[in-house]
């Protein structure tokens, strides 16, 4: 497994590379980080600090939203399935084995970042057997991990992610609580370690077509 990536080296590989990057590339890349620093110096905030690197991520792989209407979800896996092709390496997978025992088993194991088990008590129809449904994704991450099938681990955990994110951004939860603080403490902690290579695996691929930012810098 190569060194943990930091802020600093992110930083200064882009300085380094940026000029060979589309325009397309170094928007991304440029905000992603920028919202990454920013997330790296926030270390008595808990919330802040996911809602900060949920921006970076959304800045990495956000699509055309008007011509694209499969939904967030949709757009992050087609993300996640490019960038696995492009590792080759496999430092991705490497990363979720590493963190498995530690933080991504305990989140796949938390119902509150279930999106079933939310829909349930919110009296949605069809979600009363959510229980099964979250053993049963633990099962298919435990055979994508045998499988090395990371696009799958990482589809399976950033819908767990993405749960925590609304909560988060819609006012379904109270700052600080003590009520979310094990899922937000994960989920910061994944984000903080994923987000950097995730770019870093793009800057090492400028000729690949990452396409336009829905907002481009206007002049």
């Amino acid at each position: 497994m190569n060194s943990p990536l930091d802020y600093n080296s992110i930083k200064e590989k882009q300085r380094r590379l940026r000029d060979g990057f589309s325009t397309a590339l170094t928007l991304r890349v440029h905000r992603s980080i920028s919202w990454y620093g920013r997330a790296s110096a926030i270390d008595d905030d808990l919330d802040v600090r996911f809602i900060l690197l949920w921006i970076g991520f959304n800045a990495a792989y956000a699509a055309d939203i008007d011509r694209d209407l499969q939904g967030d979800r949709d757009r992050f896996n087609r993300f996640f399935s490019t960038l696995v092709a492009l590792d080759k390496d496999d430092r991705i997978y490497q990363l979720v084995w590493q963190r498995f025992s530690s933080e991504i088993r305990v989140l796949l194991a938390n119902q509150y970042v279930f999106s079933p088990f939310w829909a349930h008590h919110n009296a949605i129809p069809g979600n009363e057997d959510w229980a099964e449904r979250l053993a049963s994704s633990q099962r298919s991450i435990n055979k994508a991990l045998r499988d090395k099938d990371t696009p799958k681990i990482l589809s399976i955990l950033f819908d767990r992610l993405y749960v925590l994110r609304n909560q988060l951004v819609h006012g379904g939860a109270t700052w600080n609580s003590s009520v979310n603080r094990d899922q937000v403490r994960d989920g910061a902690a994944l984000l903080m370690t994923m987000l950097p290579l995730f770019i870093d695996i793009m800057m090492d691929h400028p000729d690949h077509p990452w396409g336009m930012p829905y907002y481009p810098v206007i002049e």
